[in-house]
């Protein structure tokens, strides 16, 4: 071997020798590895960066994994004058065979620990000289390995996944689960293989939103990952690294279109499209690009599985269940026009349209209800142009009962603190208007999601707004404070200052958990300190009834 690439070369080992003994170590210190991890080393980098204001000033640079374009976390090595001895027949044909041998002959043993290297192994190399640069790359494969994850992998989904409830894949599994379903190694990229997988663990994850949310965003970001870096650069050149802009390649530069590939990409961007409405859009404009008819029929009409287009006598109205919208036009402003336009969104509802759709509307009317952060979306417009029609009422409530779910969200606004779960509107409205539909106000706030939705602790003071604080309504009222938000907002517009409300209270509060009632009486009085201090400062007979709601919290701690 030459002299300069032997020195090169041990220069290089040294440091990889180092390098590696200390991620060994850390990585056999893993409190809770995944048995779908193979291992964690896939990458090696060795590259010779110039000097900035002499070629042969440069240093090594040693990436043991894939580099992000903005970052330099490289290990560098000062190297010696036999820098310059090196030419690109020498890196080609003895440097990096060498190096490749000695980084094989390390992957297939098991000297660093069963689990340092993964099955798979990318080697890089890069020199680069006064005005050019080479590069060169292997692909190590370690067979015995990957059929062992594959026989894992199978064991797991047969275990975990298919497997009746309550049994649920632990959560340091579901990332590298969500990583297997776009691996063509692992299983073929297959709507009718992958998606039974994705809707079976959804389902069995449903009583667990935190777990379910994380599985959605471990998944749909696999999708993305396969979608950006797999499909989308066979046929477009991204504008940027970071840029959601794809231009078409030349006809000439572009590879005839896998079928099979392209209709995965489409379900890809359905799926993605739950969370990511802009990017399923961006999606399927690409595929119908590529000649998609399918994408194309989806952007215009849907799946076809419902109508896409109704014209009524007083609405018109459209709707596509790939993009989840419904589009309603008011023609004439007036009762019978909700009505139909009702009628129209309940029958969808029915016959299975996504209960988290996203409304546009055109109507002259702008009404919105009185509750404080609520959006200003169409579909609250509608709702509450809606509910100004007491006719309307049975019609809005079964709507509500139609759409009302649990863990489900409309798209009318992007996803956050603003979010609501479907038929919020109507019931909200209803509730303020109607003392009628105060079982359904109590109906649904059991069911919201109290841990990930905001708006409705605003509810309590539009709703005392609406009616006032009465005795024979505290038991609605106490329904509609255990449907806030945990942190227990304070309600400024409630106070219980005569007898009577202090005892409706009492009566409301005595068959709830504590925990619920010190939730209901801190939203209330601020605090079980300041409700204290309310009933020494009060007067008979309302000082007995407060006391009484200390005692009744109080006695509970004490037992």
């Amino acid at each position: 071997m030459n002299q300069a690439v032997d020195a090169f070369l041990n220069k290089v080992w040294t440091e990889i020798t180092t390098i590696y003994t200390k991620e060994s170590k850390r990585i056999r210190e893993f409190n809770k590895p995944s048995r779908l991890q193979a291992g964690v080393m896939q990458y090696l980098r060795v590259a010779w960066r110039k000097g900035k204001y002499a070629w042969a000033g440069g240093n090594i640079h040693i990436d043991v994994f894939e580099p992000f374009s903005w970052s330099d976390d490289s290990y560098k090595v000062e190297a010696d004058t036999y820098i310059t001895e090196l030419t690109d027949e020498l890196l080609t044909e003895e440097l990096f065979p060498a190096l490749c041998g000695r980084i094989d002959n390390l992957f297939r043993s098991d000297e660093l620990g069963p689990r340092f290297f993964d099955y798979r192994f990318e080697v890089v190399f890069e020199f680069e000289w006064e005005k050019s640069k080479l590069t060169l790359n292997r692909e190590l494969l370690n067979e015995p390995k990957l059929i062992g994850l594959q026989k894992t992998l199978e064991e797991f989904i047969q275990g975990k996944i298919l497997s009746e409830p309550p049994v649920l894949p632990g959560e340091e599994d579901m990332f590298f689960f969500a990583q297997h379903l776009v691996n063509p190694d692992m299983m073929k990229q297959d709507e009718n293989i992958v998606d039974p997988l994705i809707r079976r663990l959804s389902d069995k994850l449903r009583t667990n939103p935190k777990r379910k949310d994380e599985w959605v965003g471990h998944y749909t970001r696999a999708l993305d990952y396969w979608a950006r870096d797999h499909f989308l650069p066979q046929y477009f050149y991204q504008v940027s690294e970071y840029s959601t802009e794809w231009i078409a390649q030349e006809k000439a530069e572009n590879p005839s279109v896998d079928a099979d590939e392209l209709n995965f990409f489409i379900y890809t961007a359905l799926q993605i499209g739950f969370t990511e409405p802009d990017t399923r859009q961006k999606y399927l404009e690409l595929a119908a690009q590529l000649g998609s008819q399918r994408a194309a029929d989806y952007l215009r009409t849907g799946s076809g599985k419902f109508a896409s287009t109704y014209r009524g006598e007083r609405v018109e109205c459209r709707n596509n269940d790939v993009t989840q919208t419904i589009e309603i036009r008011i023609l004439s402003e007036e009762e019978l026009a909700y009505g139909e336009a009702l009628d129209y969104i309940i029958g969808l509802l029915k016959q299975g349209f996504p209960k988290g759709y996203m409304l546009k509307l055109k109507s002259r009317q702008k009404h919105f209800l009185p509750v404080k952060k609520l959006a200003k979306s169409n579909l609250h417009q509608f709702f509450a142009g809606a509910v100004t029609y007491p006719n309307l009422y049975p019609k809005l409530a079964e709507y509500a009962n139609t759409a009302m779910e649990e863990f489900a969200w409309y798209e009318d606004v992007e996803p956050g603190e603003k979010s609501v779960m479907p038929g919020t509107y109507a019931v909200m409205g209803l509730g303020l208007y109607s003392e009628s539909y105060f079982p359904l106000v109590c109906r649904y706030m059991e069911l919201v999601d109290t841990e990930h939705q905001m708006v409705q602790d605003y509810y309590a003071e539009a709703f005392i707004e609406a009616h006032g604080v009465k005795a024979e309504h505290m038991p609605v009222i106490v329904s509609i404070l255990l449907g806030g938000n945990e942190e227990g907002r304070l309600v400024k517009n409630f106070a219980i200052d005569r007898p009577e409300l202090a005892e409706a209270l009492h009566k409301a509060l005595k068959g709830k958990e504590i925990h619920e009632r010190e939730l209901v009486l801190c939203r209330i009085f601020g605090s079980m300190k300041k409700l204290v201090a309310a009933a020494k400062k009060a007067e008979p007979p309302l000082k007995e009834g407060l006391e009484e709601l200390v005692a009744l919290q109080m006695l509970t701690f004490l037992k």
